[in-house]
Order: structure tokens, then sequence, then C-alpha cells
């Protein structure tokens, strides 16, 4: 295609009295990169929520793939091609690691869910697991249950769940949360060695992660758009550091 694959256009999310997103605009292209970021209470993750459907627009439109998905549920949403991972880890812990992959692959193909699937959709579902896991740095893990992998593999598996549903989007929501500095660094080259064939939008606070991996980079303040621009403009911006660091 050559339109973006994300188009958002003048969203607004309210809640009561309070304006979490205040007419927020943004493209991201095909194959990009982008980073959201901003102070707590920007509007970060409220705009991921009505992005993949969790939560309703107030006003605005969102288009994905060229189509409005504005007023879609999260299921639909996803169905065209967009996957997402949240702050906290959200797997089934019981299961291994094999078996979150195999059932986020079957989720993604057609006839999803049928109880007795065919052995070829079963082969190939178990296929797309150990293809992700490989991806994610998992492969050696493969038959560990999900609750028994460290707080990093399980951040690294949870992004392996998003990316086994094949997607077109894929939206990180602070993938590095909580994290060490040496498993941050891993998460940063695991991210930077996605392909590019996967769209990525990322909620992040490391801004040594940011600016090492995204083409381009939005900065929310108040629920509303304040700089956009590569990672060298908004580094040098003095919004930025207002925004961040408050003036004397």
């Amino acid at each position: 295609m050559s339109g973006p694959l994300l188009r958002c256009e003048g969203v607004v999310r309210r809640f009561g009295a309070v304006m979490a997103l205040n007419g927020v605009t943004l493209e991201v292209a095909p194959r990009e990169r982008r980073a959201i970021i901003g102070p707590n209470g920007a509007g970060k993750t409220t705009l991921f929520n009505v992005i993949t459907g969790e939560l309703p627009l107030s006003a605005g439109r969102i288009e994905f793939d060229g189509r409005p998905i504005s007023g879609l549920p999260p299921d639909a949403i996803a169905r065209r091609g967009t996957s997402r991972s949240f702050q906290r880890t959200n797997l089934f812990s019981a299961l291994s690691v094999r078996e979150n992959l195999r059932l986020a692959a079957a989720a993604g193909a057609p006839g999803n869910y049928r109880l007795f699937a065919p052995p070829a959709r079963l082969r190939s579902s178990l296929a797309v697991a150990e293809e992700v896991a490989a991806a994610v740095g998992l492969e050696r893990r493969l038959d560990e249950p999900a609750g028994r992998l460290s707080h990093g593999e399980q951040r690294q598996l949870e992004i392996g769940v998003a990316l086994a549903t094949r997607p077109k989007l894929l939206l990180l929501d602070e993938p590095t949360a909580g994290m060490s500095p040496d498993e941050t660094q891993q998460m940063a080259r695991l991210l930077a060695g996605l392909p590019r064939a996967v769209t990525l939008l990322i909620i992040e606070h490391d801004m040594d992660v940011v600016f090492a991996l995204a083409d381009r980079v939005t900065v929310l303040h108040y629920g509303e758009v304040l700089v956009e621009g590569p990672p060298e403009a908004v580094r040098a911006d003095a919004r930025v550091y207002e925004v961040y660091l408050g003036t004397a």
C-alpha cells in the first residue's frame, strides 16, 4: 500500500471531565518503527486502547490498512492485522512456552480455536511456535512453563505471542518495564532484529531504547501531540526537555 498503515485523525477520548486525548493526529507508514513517549498521564496507553478497540472514541477517526476501524471490537481489529502486548504480562503461566505460542499462532489462522484441529493445522501452528521462539530468543525454553521464566523472558514470550498471530502492526506498551539493565539491552536487541515487514508502534520510557530503535518519535503531553519527528530532532527540541525536566 502507498498510504499510511495507521492513521489517527483528531482522536479524542474523554473520561468525564478529563480529556485524556485531545485531537491526536498521527500517521504511521508501513515498515516504520514509531515510538510514543511522554510523561506519566500524557495519554500514551489510552491512545493504544482506542487504536485496538479497548476503549471507544469520543470523537475522531482511526483507519488501519486503508479501512476505518473506529467502533470495531478488539477481536475484529486484531483480525485486520494488529497485535499488542501490555504493561503487565498476560500469559498462560501453567502452559509451556511452546503451547503459549502455538495457541497464538492458531488464533491467527483460519478456523481458529477448533477443539479437534486437523493434524496439518496443528503442525503448522507448532512450526510457527518454534520459528517465533527462535526469533525472540526462547528456542531453548520451549518446554518450560511460562510461569517459571524470568521477568525478562516472560516479556520476550509476550512479544512472541503477539508475533505468532502474524500481525501487520505490532503495538508494544512498555516492553522493558521492570527489567534490569542487562535485560533491557537484550530486549532492545530483540526489537531491533524484528523483521521490517512488521510495523512497530512502541510506548517506552527508556530513552536509550527509543533513540536506538525508532525511525520517528511522537511526544504526547496532556493528551496532545507536542512534537513529532526523527529522533535527533526530538532529542534537540527544548519543549521535550521542558516536559520531562521542567524549567528553572
